[in-house]
């Protein structure tokens, strides 16, 4: 597209620096926007109007969209399973974000609109199984998503879609499955299960203590989406005229047992697993049916998930080394 100004709304976070990358590389005048101080962004843009702001404020979100013509929202409270169940309030809260970033973009005549939702949203009865089948879009309804997260998503999704309605934006819905990858959270508490899993065998080898902690019985399935295949479905459906809630992962299924198969490949090295059954696992299985988005946009997930997990593991294992010798590193 065109030279635009561009809003990266949580361009502090994992997804929104990664795609502030991108749209500077493409030329286009860029606003990173989060309440992160600088200095605790993944990745921080000096070519980028970076503006720290807590967006669940109005004033912040009509101050960090004027003069923009297209708005990636991607800010929001969220983490890995471990997080999620433990902070639904403050998961909710994140409607604050979307409600007043969609004023500020009706006020100031934003032309495309895209609001990053998630797989939690769908129905909870529908993923009681490690066979699980994949999720089409439609099954979010009837409504019983998971409590917190999920219902904010839900929520938010559809105030994009009657603010489309009434105010003819150009409105753009995403439904993320597990995004991972370098410049990801991998320790703290709020990481995914592929970043979890890298940096507990790194520490395992580096500690020679080869017992490792599994939430679960390992058998609960989902897919996971490299992060280069996530920047690059954002960018195609930005472009579409696509205006409803549309998947965007990888159709991969694989158990946590299986992921950590590859995982203990990639490091040569194998380990003695114990299995947390107590410990927050979410739904047993879940997978995402790619049907529209291949209909949509000629496209789907391709990074297989043997190839991202090792760009992934090295990426870890360089950060989890640094941080041994007292470096900085992203966490």
């Amino acid at each position: 597209m065109s030279k635009q100004r561009i809003l990266v709304a949580g361009g502090g976070g994992f997804i929104g620096g990664q795609l502030a990358k991108v749209l500077l590389e493409r030329g286009h005048d860029v606003v990173v926007a989060d309440i992160k101080p600088t200095e605790k962004w993944y990745q921080f843009h000096e070519g980028a109007e970076n503006l720290v702001l807590n967006l669940e404020e109005k004033e912040a979100c009509f101050k960090a969209i004027e003069g923009c013509d297209s708005v990636y929202n991607l800010a929001c409270n969220m983490g890995g399973m471990g997080f999620i169940e433990n902070n639904r309030a403050l998961c909710m809260l994140s409607v604050l974000i979307n409600t007043h970033m969609l004023m500020a973009a009706k006020e100031h005549g934003v032309k495309n609109y895209l609001y990053s939702s998630s797989a939690c949203v769908y129905a909870a009865g529908k993923q009681t199984n490690t066979a699980v089948t994949a999720l089409k879009e439609e099954d979010a309804y009837p409504a019983m998503p998971e409590d917190g997260y999920g219902w904010e998503k839900l929520f938010s999704e559809r105030m994009c879609t009657h603010f489309e309605e009434d105010y003819g934006m150009n409105v753009r819905i995403v439904r993320f499955h597990n995004v991972y990858g370098p410049y990801g959270t991998w320790d703290g508490g709020r990481e995914k299960a592929p970043a979890a899993l890298c940096r507990k065998i790194i520490h395992a080898q580096a500690t020679g203590d080869l017992n490792l902690e599994i939430w679960g019985d390992g058998e609960q399935t989902r897919s996971f989406m490299y992060i280069d295949d996530c920047v690059t479905g954002l960018d195609k459906l930005m472009a579409s005229d696509f205006s409803h809630p549309l998947n965007l992962g990888r159709s991969e299924l694989v158990s946590i047992n299986q992921t950590l198969d590859m995982i203990e490949e990639i490091a040569g090295v194998k380990v003695t697993r114990h299995y947390n059954l107590s410990a927050p696992q979410g739904v047993r299985g879940r997978n995402s049916d790619n049907t529209l988005i291949n209909k949509v946009l000629g496209w789907e997930p391709e990074i297989k998930l043997r190839d991202g997990l090792e760009k992934t593991y090295v990426w870890i294992k360089d950060q989890y080394e640094r941080r041994a010798r007292g470096e900085k590193v992203i966490q």
